[in-house]
């Protein structure tokens, strides 16, 4: 089991053409793997997107943990809820074409990003860097 303590770290799964699919990306406070403990092979690339420092711990440590303190497995069982209402959110952020589109309803559930991570947002909704910059120009962001 992971922790990201600081940084932002990605799970990548290379395609057939060798493209890397990020499946999820972990920031500071965040867990990092968190399938691969019942999984017996887990096919991904951990690459650190910003410098990153990252907690490891062993998954039979981990698992008893959560075994005997059921407090922490409360705080993971939350944890995981909300991760899987923001990927829910951006299912539907997808689902727009334009780019104009995916960025309002972004910003809609998000707010505008602290200055320099508006490449993250380029990623999380979909869209190249450069598209994402030609629409923050137009809109003089």
């Amino acid at each position: 089991m992971y922790l990201v303590r600081s940084g932002a770290v990605a799970l990548e799964r290379p395609l057939t053409d060798g493209v890397p699919l990020t499946l999820h990306v972990a920031t500071a406070g965040m867990a990092l793997a968190e399938a691969s403990l019942f999984a017996k092979i887990y096919h991904c690339d951990a690459v650190a997107r910003f410098d990153a420092e990252v907690a490891s711990m062993p998954r039979a440590k981990f698992l008893s943990a959560i075994r005997n303190m059921p407090e922490a497995a409360l705080s993971l069982i939350e944890t995981h809820a909300k991760e899987v209402q923001a990927q829910r959110a951006r299912i539907e952020i997808l689902r727009f074409r334009r780019v104009a589109d995916r960025l309002d309803a972004w910003l809609d559930l998000h707010g505008k990003p602290p200055k320099g991570e508006w490449i993250m947002v380029a990623e999380r909704i979909g869209v190249s860097p450069p598209a994402l910059y030609r629409e923050l120009a137009k809109r003089r962001i």
